[in-house]
């Protein structure tokens, strides 16, 4: 019998990234191999799985010519495709060193999709008029400082975590609360601002920020449920987000950012009759907003959706530390 494809891995009826990661409860059972198979290969990516976005999503030829607009996406693209590449590389570790097999499933389907974030980022750089045959080439010269300030000290805390401290559990919640979260609400931002500039783009980081939520939902699941195991637990668990997000921190992300955002709003600014009247959330216009309130909106998103997500794994006291600490 053919499984219907449930609503959260539904490209058009998917919840957004911060409503689904706040609001949803998916576990390693509810997100098995067999759920990956169907649910994603054949529900989510149906028609999108080599590109990212369906053939009707074209990239305007206006996004193929040299100026800010297309640099703006290059840049977040190949530091985005990079970041998830690495991640991939990180996540191995978690199917080694799963406890049980919903675990080993579960990672190993995510791998797959971090593998795959990589591969429609890059690909994207292409369609944007990236010549194919200087394709890593290039991601690797635009993202090496971003890579060695940013990406690196964070994938150093959570690999040693996993693999030579040898704790799962912690390692998930740095994960789950450190990279995924701090991560997944700027590519919601991502969707948002790329929807009528790029309409491919758009659909690309819908796509990946579907997958974003089984990804936070599952991980903070499993710290929940070994809590709920092994409550003398929560003091290493404390400890491991602190730390996480004390080197959050300390990564000079905002001058990567904001670089990327001053293009961007150089570039929305010569193309402004597309973006009339549209909003980037509720009440607020895309056209209206700056760069360091963008940043900021991500930030807000990045506290809300860590919250909810520390609440619901039973860590309440590091709910409380991300708010007092945030910046």
């Amino acid at each position: 019998m053919t499984r219907s494809v449930p609503r959260e891995a539904d490209f058009d009826r998917a919840p957004d990234l911060l409503d689904g990661a706040t609001n949803l409860t998916l576990t390693t059972r509810d997100c098995d191999l067999a759920y990956w198979l169907t649910a994603v290969a054949q529900g989510t990516l149906l028609g999108r799985a080599e590109t990212g976005h369906a053939v009707a999503a074209a990239t305007p030829d206006f996004m193929r010519e040299d100026g800010p607009l297309r640099e703006a996406l290059i840049l977040e693209l190949g530091w985005r495709s990079v970041a998830e590449d690495r991640a991939a590389r990180a996540l191995s570790y978690f199917v080694v060193e799963a406890p049980g097999v919903p675990e080993l499933e579960f990672f190993a389907t995510q791998v797959l999709d971090e593998a795959r974030h990589a591969m429609v980022f890059r690909n994207h750089l292409v369609e944007l008029g990236v010549p194919a045959e200087r394709l890593h080439e290039t991601v690797a010269e635009l993202s090496a400082d971003y890579t060695a300030e940013v990406l690196a000290p964070i994938e150093e805390f959570v690999v040693r975590t996993v693999r030579d401290e040898g704790d799962f559990a912690g390692a998930v919640a740095a994960f789950t609360i450190v990279v995924e979260g701090v991560l997944a609400p700027a590519a919601e931002l991502s969707e948002r601002k790329w929807d009528r500039l790029d309409p491919a783009a758009g659909e690309i980081a819908r796509g990946a920020g579907i997958d974003e939520i089984r990804h936070l939902t599952v991980g903070s699941s499993i710290v929940r449920e070994h809590l709920l195991r092994d409550p003398g637990y929560r003091s290493r668990a404390l400890e491991i987000v602190t730390e996480g997000r004390g080197i959050w921190d300390e990564v000079p992300v905002l001058k990567y950012v904001l670089r990327r955002e001053n293009l961007f709003q150089e570039g929305m600014r010569e193309h402004a009759g597309l973006l009339d009247g549209y909003e980037v959330f509720p009440g607020r216009k895309l056209l209206e907003t700056g760069a360091t309130e963008r940043y900021d909106i991500a930030e807000r998103w990045t506290d809300e959706m860590a919250e909810a997500r520390l609440r619901y794994m039973g860590l309440p006291e590091a709910a409380a530390i991300l708010t007092a600490t945030a910046r």
